[in-house]
């Protein structure tokens, strides 16, 4: 099992109010699936998304990633999981704006302290996979939304992680742009065996995902596979 959610909650304020953003989610992923996180604004998708990939703390619960307890993590640790097991895909991409698509995509693998000559290779490949061969040497202000955002999926994947966490990733896109973004993560995931899930609106998604958790006020309101 890549990661393993019980009883998760996720409370904050909001002046005088708490907003209880999670209630008592329990979810199962595992390796190889395509999961969508399904809802409407305030349904907690995002919340789910953002403490399964170590960038938010629950209120109470637990998470295991990879094998790793989240909350038996030092910060330090948990920074390590990130680097090394997690692969992201936001919604306003965040390239680096003065590295090109290749310095983008092997830039974890340089954190990881990977060779230059290796992690070049593989941020190669990876942007040949993505459809961006030739246009590695372009910087962000030199590409489309769409293929900034499959440099981000390039990013994501360059370094072999357990799970890429995709928040919103066709949000920015026009809609031609956003089923081409979502037909080549469906074929990272069949081909690759790259595990994918997704917080999103998008029913393009939602049809191409092979399960789907939907999720209303917090809590799971449905878990379908097809």
């Amino acid at each position: 099992m890549i990661v393993t959610v019980r009883s998760l909650t996720r409370h904050y304020q909001q002046g005088t109010i708490t907003v209880k953003a999670l209630r008592g989610v329990d979810l199962d992923i595992e390796k190889g699936e395509f999961t969508a996180l399904m809802g409407p604004s305030g349904s907690g998708k995002t919340t789910l998304l953002n403490i399964i990939g170590g960038l938010d703390a629950p209120t109470g619960g637990s998470v295991v990633v990879d094998g790793k307890d989240l909350a038996k993590l030092s910060a330090g640790q948990r920074s390590t999981l990130r680097r090394n097991r997690l692969g992201y895909v936001f919604q306003a991409y965040n390239l680096i704006p003065v590295l090109t698509a290749v310095e983008n995509t092997e830039f974890v693998l340089n954190l990881r302290g990977v060779p230059a000559k290796e992690r070049r290779a593989k941020a190669m490949a990876v942007l040949k996979d993505v459809g961006l061969e030739g246009m590695e040497h372009r910087r962000p202000n030199q590409l489309s939304g769409g293929q900034q955002q499959r440099v981000a999926v390039a990013r994501a994947i360059a370094g072999d992680p357990a799970i890429v966490l995709a928040d919103e990733p066709t949000a920015n896109l026009d809609t031609k742009t956003g089923d081409e973004l979502i037909a080549l993560m469906r074929e990272l995931n069949q081909k690759n065996g790259v595990t994918f899930l997704f917080a999103t609106h998008d029913p393009k998604v939602m049809d191409a995902a092979t399960r789907v958790v939907r999720m209303r006020d917090g809590a799971v309101e449905a878990d379908e596979r097809k």
